[in-house]
């Protein structure tokens, strides 16, 4: 973890909360940002005055099966953005947000978009090729690895 990642994570701990806006990056421009920051802010009730930082994971070579997360943090048009590159994007939020859970003492509150269209091609699309709805497969990691539900991430899907 650098820094400045762990400095806008540190900036969280007075408010007892840290909300972490997972996001698919596309332009990456402010317009990208805003707008995404906008509808989580809307959908989920978010307040305007808790903390929030987006996460972005790349997807590497997914022929590696273990790889150490090397999460980045730097400021975008006013934005806080943590970048990781990993070859799971589920497992990787999974295992940041219990991480910032220990180092930070707060339980992280992760906010995903519901992609729409049918359940039965994305479940296909999990067996066959491996990816799928990245909120509902993240749940899971966290639920198996953290069976103690007060500790455990809060996963948001809307």
């Amino acid at each position: 973890m650098t820094e400045a990642t762990a400095g806008f994570l540190r900036e969280a701990v007075p408010s007892g909360v840290i909300n972490v806006i997972a996001n698919e990056p596309n332009e990456r421009d402010e317009q990208e940002y805003r707008a995404k920051w906008r509808e989580e802010r809307e959908v989920n009730r978010i307040a305007e005055d808790e903390p929030t930082v987006f996460l972005e994971v790349s997807v590497a070579d997914a022929s590696e099966f273990e790889a150490d997360l090397e999460i980045r943090g730097e400021e975008r048009f006013g934005y806080k953005v943590l970048t990781v590159s990993s070859t799971a994007v589920p497992n990787s939020i999974a295992a940041i947000c219990l991480a910032m859970r220990d180092e930070f003492g707060l339980i992280p509150h992760v906010y995903f978009d519901w992609t729409e269209g049918s359940p039965l091609i994305h479940f296909l699309r999990f067996i066959l090729w491996g990816s799928g709805e990245v909120a509902p497969v993240t749940r899971e990691i966290l639920r198996r690895a953290e069976p103690d539900r007060s500790r455990r991430p809060h996963v948001h899907a809307g």
